[in-house]
Formats: structure tokens, C-alpha cells, sequence
């Protein structure tokens, strides 16, 4: 398994703003109408329904892929920047090393777990925490609010999994130069807010 540390990754992380990303859709949605390498080929009558039907298809497919993708790498942002301050605020430590495809991943599945919400990942409350030890309390690392303007109606909890051979004895628990290095796996629950709905949880190896 490779790490990264966090600390490379640093602070000030740009995040695209909304209007940003609805621009590169549009530019995406014009190339794929413009592009001269001829991606449809024509069968039959170009205005048939069944030749719209596909080409319709086809785009919505893509958009949507291109939508979850730019809102994944928003989100790597935001929880990368979570991480960065917890490691010198919570965690107080020099170094926090990362599975390098972890935050992508951790990222994906929060968009994904909008999906059929009724603002999307807009409407989310997410709380980010570290499981030192399984039964333990968990260590709260921050809070990420993908639109603050928007009122949550469902709340995440990701729990990062710490390295078991890698939590410093109680009396060291306070000294700014050690290294934490966190699990591949981690833990996401769902809990839908004004819903009588049991919360949702979801392992991830």
C-alpha cells in the first residue's frame, strides 16, 4: 500500500466555485455537439426518434458522468483540507499519511449517497471522524458543508480508521512531531434528517 502524507498537500486548496463547474458543463455539452470526429454515425433517417432517442441517451450518460466527476474532485478537496487542519489542530501531529486513492474514493462514494436527495450533495451535513481503537469514542476531525445556504436533509458521518500500530502511548498523545498513518478502509453512515428512517451504514474495505 502507498501513502501520501497530507502535509504535501498543505493548506489554501482551491475549491471550484459552482459557477465554475456549471461553465465546464456547458463547454463539455458544446464540444460533444461540435466535434469533428464524427462520434454518431448515421443509421437511417437522422430525425428519426429512435437515432434522437440514442444520441439523447448517450449525452445524458455522459453529462451525468462528467456532473459526478467534477463534484468528486470538489469534494477530494474539501475533505483533503478537512484532514490538513485536523492535523494540526485534533490530530497534532506532523505528518498524517494517507492510502493515496483514499480520499478520491471516500469522496465518490459521499456523491453518490446524494444521489436521489432532494438538493443533491448541496443538501449534505458531513461530519468527518478518526476511530482510533473499534468500541472507543471517536475523535471528531471537522465538518464539511458543501453549500452552507442550503438547509441539510441528510447528514454523513465518514469515519477514517486509524492505524492500529500507529496511535502513540497516552503520554505522547500531545507531542506535535509524530506520524499518523490511516487505514485503506473507513466507514460511512447515512441518516436522513426530518425522516423517521433508521441511519444507513456502509463498510468500506
Amino acid at each position: 500500500m502507498v501513502y501520501t502524507p497530507a502535509l504535501v498537500l498543505g493548506h489554501g486548496i482551491p475549491i471550484a466555485s459552482e459557477e465554475d463547474n456549471v461553465v465546464e458543463l456547458m463547454r463539455k455539452f458544446i464540444d460533444q455537439i461540435t466535434s469533428s470526429d464524427k462520434k454518431y454515425v448515421r443509421r437511417g433517417n437522422i430525425e428519426s426518434p429512435e437515432f434522437i432517442k440514442e444520441i439523447n441517451s448517450s449525452m445524458d450518460s455522459e453529462t451525468t458522468l462528467d456532473c459526478e466527476r467534477i463534484l468528486q474532485q470538489d469534494m477530494t478537496r474539501q475533505i483533503v483540507r478537512c484532514l490538513s487542519e485536523a492535523k494540526e489542530s485534533s490530530l497534532r501531529c506532523r505528518i498524517l499519511l494517507l492510502p493515496c486513492p483514499l480520499t478520491a474514493k471516500v469522496a465518490l462514494d459521499v456523491v453518490r449517497s446524494s444521489a436521489g436527495e432532494p438538493c443533491g450533495l448541496r443538501g449534505a451535513f458531513i461530519q468527518v471522524y478518526l476511530e482510533t481503537k473499534p468500541g472507543q469514542p471517536l475523535q471528531t476531525l471537522g465538518t464539511i458543508t458543501p453549500d452552507p445556504t442550503v438547509t441539510p436533509t441528510f447528514e454523513l458521518s465518514v469515519v477514517f480508521k486509524l492505524d492500529k500500530d500507529c496511535w502513540p502511548p497516552l503520554k505522547h498523545i500531545f507531542v506535535t512531531d509524530k506520524v499518523l498513518k490511516l487505514r485503506p478502509q473507513y466507514r460511512m453512515v447515512k441518516k436522513k434528517l426530518y425522516s423517521s428512517a433508521s441511519p444507513v451504514i456502509h463498510e468500506f474495505c
